[in-house]
C-alpha cells in the first residue's frame, strides 16, 4: 500500500535506476507524487525504464527524466547535477543506489576488478553525495544501499562486503556532518532480493537452498526494499538519522 501524497512537490534522484531495487524505487516515488530522475550507464535502458515507469501514475511521464551517467565518472556526476539544477533547482530525496556485484574467492579477484568495484560502490556513492550537496534541500534526505553482508559473512563476497562496509561508516558519519542542515542520511541493508543482478550470481539450483536460508521462507522483491526506502525518505521517519534499515526476511536475524 502507498501513501499517494507523501512525496508531492518532492524531487527525487535515484543512481542505477533502470532496473530491479532502483527501478522499484523510482516507481514508488513516483506513485507517491515525487518528480523523479533516474541515472544509468546505458541509454537503451534508460528508454525502457523511461517507458515502464510513464504508467506509474496519470502523469507519470511528465515527473520522470532520465540522465545517462557512470556513478563511477565524476565528469558524468557533474553533468548530472547539472541537469537536476536546470531541470528542478534542488533536490529533495537522493536514493544512492547505483552498485554492482563482485562475487568469488578472495585469491581470484584482480587489480581491475577491485578497481571498478570500489570506483562504483563506494567512490561512486561518495561523490554523488558530495556533488550533491550544494542541491540538497534543508529537510533532504539520502538514502544509501548498502547490504545484509554487513552484517554476517558471506564467502566469496570479501570485495562486494568491504565497499558496502565503507558506505555505511560513511552514514554514520555523514548523519552528524549534515545534522545541522536538517539533512538525513540512512542506509538500507536488503538480504536476498529477486534482481537481475541476484539471478546472476546465484545458480537456478542453489536458489532453494538460499532461500532456506532465510526466516521468512523465500527471497525478497524490490518493492519491498522500494517501501524501506520510501519510508526513510518520507517525513514519517524524520526523526531517523545514520542508521542501516536490514530488509532480509530475518536472514542476519535467523542466525544462530
Amino acid at each position: 500500500m502507498t501513501n499517494d501524497s507523501r512525496f508531492d512537490g518532492k524531487v527525487a534522484l535515484i543512481t542505477g535506476g533502470t532496473s530491479g531495487m532502483g527501478l522499484a524505487a523510482a516507481r514508488r516515488l513516483l506513485e507517491e507524487g515525487a518528480r523523479v530522475l533516474v541515472t544509468g550507464r546505458d541509454q537503451g535502458r534508460l528508454d525502457a525504464a523511461a517507458k515502464e515507469l510513464d504508467g506509474a501514475a496519470p502523469d507519470a511521464g511528465e515527473r520522470v527524466l532520465t540522465v545517462r551517467a557512470d556513478a563511477a565518472s565524476l565528469t558524468d556526476l557533474d553533468a548530472l547535477m547539472d541537469a537536476v539544477r536546470d531541470r528542478h533547482g534542488r533536490l529533495d530525496v537522493l536514493f544512492a543506489n547505483a552498485g554492482v556485484g563482485a562475487f568469488g574467492p578472495t585469491a581470484d579477484v584482480t587489480e581491475a576488478e577491485f578497481d571498478r568495484t570500489v570506483d562504483v560502490n563506494f567512490k561512486g556513492v561518495y561523490f554523488t553525495i558530495q556533488k550533491a550537496l550544494p542541491l540538497l534541500a534543508a529537510d533532504a534526505s539520502i538514502v544509501i544501499n548498502a547490504s545484509w553482508t554487513l552484517h554476517r559473512g558471506l564467502p566469496t563476497a570479501s570485495l562486494y562486503s568491504a565497499t558496502k562496509a565503507a558506505v555505511q561508516s560513511l552514514v554514520r558519519t555523514l548523519a552528524a556532518e549534515l545534522g545541522p542542515r536538517g539533512i538525513r542520511i540512512n542506509a538500507v541493508s536488503p538480504g536476498y532480493i529477486d534482481t537481475p543482478m541476484f539471478r546472476a550470481a546465484i545458480p537456478a539450483d542453489e536458489v532453494e537452498g538460499t532461500r532456506a536460508q532465510v526466516a521468512s521462507g523465500r527471497i525478497g522483491t524490490s518493492e519491498e526494499v522500494a517501501g524501506a526506502v520510501a519510508f526513510l525518505a518520507s517525513a514519517d521517519a524524520a526523526y531517523v538519522n545514520g542508521q542501516d534499515l536490514i530488509v532480509d526476511g530475518g536472514l542476519v536475524g535467523a542466525v544462530a
